[in-house]
């Protein structure tokens, strides 16, 4: 078996103090914080598309990337080649999971039954190599985006063909994801939405795509696959008006087609923010809902106007995010999947690496910081105290539905003005940058 990281060894907690690119100053996967190891509170995941298949391209210009595979031509061999990578890649970086697309892992064929023995090929590669790696699938997903087919959508599609299309492709990639061991199976919009609605029958496209996920809960069943359905919004990008936009549509969405039992969230940083949402917001709007499942750890850059997919530095939104985590009680079968691409201009084999130390050790001096936030009830506390007014009187009355208006109206002429008080939003924010920057 060929080693392609060659020269990298297995990287090494090592601790703030080092300067060693090559290994994590506070992703220590066996320290407890918060009552587990931080590698069962982060959960990482290698995303097979951006680590292994993404060549650096832009719309102005070609792939700088260089990759210890580029002399490998044929696309099955290729295919092969890039599950060892996957491995090796994965272990050295002491990263438990992976997660793909159906068109990852194998390249598509001039049909689809020749496409699926592809992708049956690769996956006994696949199950190969996890008989002797820990290294498992978080999830599985279907990229029912890229080829023109899918050029007006894939469930919402105005073509009927195209919907039976994609319904094939989801069902073969919900097979390997529970053949995998995967334990969730994700579902990402990618065209379902419209450019205008003067060509567009928009009742008929929603309702096609609750009738295509109801399939996918019916099947799911039929198959005895276990693991969670995610659902993960995104706003415009590639078309203008996408039906998941966000965390809320998306929940709207399946409540009123009674699909929410069946589906949680997988949140991603940069949609989030696509979205003019921070990242925490949309985590939060899932959270509260009882449906945040799992993460795209990634950023955007604020002064672009698309999905840079980034690998996450700012420990701002990293604290905030695990904050949320934390809140929900942790992941149950959901982690951080770095969806983060490196720069055009970091094309070196060993820049995949430096990223993911860099996110990972973001996410690890994030978790810390979030986890000493509750531990010490720094925002609890003073939100309590900021809505007690509904814990007794008439605020008491109000939440137990014990009043209605004209109750409210004869309260109000007998108490006058109401008196407020300060929100505290830079003090709370100055003891938030206190916590970041405590050295423990």
């Amino acid at each position: 078996m060929s080693e392609f990281f060659k020269g990298i060894g297995k990287i090494q907690y090592e601790g703030p103090e080092s300067k060693n690119p090559l290994a994590f100053k506070y992703y220590n996967p066996d320290e407890v914080v918060f009552g587990k190891p931080m590698k069962e509170h982060l959960r990482f995941a290698v995303a097979y598309w951006h680590t292994f298949q993404a060549r650096g391209a832009d719309m102005f210009g070609a792939g700088t990337a260089q990759r210890p595979w580029d002399h490998i031509t044929d696309p099955m061999d290729l295919a092969l080649a890039k599950v060892d990578a996957n491995f090796e890649f994965c272990e050295k970086l002491g990263v438990p999971f992976f997660c793909f697309h159906d068109r990852d892992i194998a390249p598509e064929a001039d049909t689809l039954q020749e496409t699926n023995k592809r992708l049956d090929k690769v996956v006994e590669k696949i199950k190969d190599r996890m008989k002797d790696s820990e290294v498992k699938l978080l999830w599985g997903t279907t990229n029912a985006f890229s080829h023109p087919r899918f050029a007006h959508g894939a469930s919402t599609s105005c073509h009927a063909d195209v919907f039976a299309y994609a319904a094939s492709q989801v069902k073969k990639a919900m097979e390997i994801t529970k053949e995998l061991g995967g334990q969730n199976y994700v579902f990402w919009g990618g065209r379902e939405g419209y450019e205008t609605l003067l060509n567009t029958d928009m009742k008929l496209e929603l309702d096609n795509l609750a009738r295509f996920l109801q399939m996918a809960v019916d099947y799911a069943k039929e198959i005895g696959f276990t693991g969670q359905l995610l659902i993960e919004p995104k706003p415009k990008e590639p078309t203008k008006h996408q039906y998941d936009f966000d965390a809320a549509t998306v929940i709207g969405f399946l409540k009123s087609y009674g699909l929410d039992p069946y589906f949680k969230l997988n949140i991603e940083a940069n949609h989030a923010t696509l979205a003019m949402h921070t990242f925490q917001h949309d985590l939060r709007v899932a959270r509260i809902n009882n449906m945040l499942g799992s993460i795209d750890a990634n950023q955007g850059d604020m002064l672009l106007g698309w999905d840079t997919d980034q690998f996450p530095t700012n420990l701002y939104d990293t604290t905030l995010a695990m904050y949320e985590v934390l809140m929900a009680g942790g992941f149950t079968t959901g982690g951080l999947n770095f969806d983060a691409k490196v720069r055009r201009v970091s094309f070196e084999p060993v820049d995949l690496f430096y990223g993911h130390i860099a996110g990972m050790d973001s996410f690890a001096r994030g978790l810390k910081v979030a986890a000493r936030l509750i531990e010490d009830r720094v925002f609890e506390d003073f939100i309590a105290k900021r809505y007690a007014s509904y814990t007794t009187g008439i605020g008491k009355d109000i939440v137990e539905g014990k009043v209605g208006f004209k109750e409210l109206e004869a309260y109000t002429l007998k108490n006058g003005e109401p008196k407020l008080e300060s929100g505290r939003q830079e003090m709370l924010e100055a003891i938030f940058n206190q916590y970041l920057l405590e050295t423990k």
